[in-house]
């Protein structure tokens, strides 16, 4: 009887995790990593797309799959600033933004009003080793903020990958929002130095990886290539002072 009873509970064990994992296929990851769907809450924003010349963007692949495009996303200039509205989770780039050997990519990013269009935090920053933009294969490596104290790095290669921790990490340096609908800022940076590639957040290196780590299968194809903007999907965010400077 006992043995019957444990077959029983172990079975419905099984269903249940099968019946998980089946929703995380559906469903995709969970909200605020790469590759979140249409079905994890990202809405169309109206007037959508790349208002600046030269300047080019991306959704993510499941995203495409979910049926949305860069279109329900926006992307405009506003005085010195560039405004970025999601929608979809969104890579953007510049025409001819490409840097190799050491270098740093950085930019300011103002939340004017911290998770205006979420119920939860959600991230931003910059992203370098960007390859084969725009197609299927793309690759690149990004760190981004969250207003909360928190950072992730994550990156596609093509498929999504996840550098540090399964829900980001908390560090000091990253700024805070008083509140919801409070402003935070965010310096982002990304760094190669060597064989090394470092994530700095307002003036704080939060993290570094052996450019072995990243330049694999898998992942990068080179740390050389394309840089630019990433943010996750419902974000209303300013940014200012987007460079590149060899180290």
């Amino acid at each position: 009887m006992k043995k019957k009873i444990t077959l029983i509970i172990l079975g419905s064990l099984f269903v249940i995790v099968a019946l998980l994992a089946v929703l995380f296929y559906i469903k995709g990851p969970f909200v605020g990593f790469p590759g979140s769907r249409t079905a994890d809450g990202s809405r169309a924003v109206s007037d959508g797309g790349v208002k600046i010349a030269g300047w080019n963007g991306e959704v993510d692949a499941a995203e495409e799959r979910a049926g949305m495009s860069i279109r329900d996303a926006k992307l405009s200039q506003e005085g010195d600033s560039l405004h970025a509205t999601t929608g979809p989770a969104a890579t953007y780039w510049m025409n001819g933004a490409n840097a190799s050997g050491d270098y740093t990519v950085k930019a300011t990013f103002l939340e004017p009003k911290y998770m205006n269009l979420n119920t939860h935090p959600h991230p931003y920053g910059v992203f370098i080793g960007g390859n084969d933009m725009g197609t299927p294969g793309q690759t690149d490596l990004y760190c981004a903020a969250y207003g909360n104290g928190k950072f992730i790095v994550r990156g596609f290669g093509p498929a999504p990958f996840k550098m540090n921790g399964f829900l980001g990490d908390a560090n000091d340096a990253v700024h805070k929002a008083a509140g919801q609908g409070q402003p935070v800022s965010q310096d982002v940076a990304l760094s190669v130095k060597g064989s090394k590639v470092e994530c700095s957040i307002n003036g704080t290196v939060v993290t570094s990886y052996d450019k072995a780590l990243l330049v694999t299968g898998g992942k990068l194809k080179s740390t050389d290539g394309t840089y630019g903007l990433r943010f996750a999907h419902n974000t209303d965010v300013m940014v200012t002072g987007l460079t590149m400077t060899k180290n």
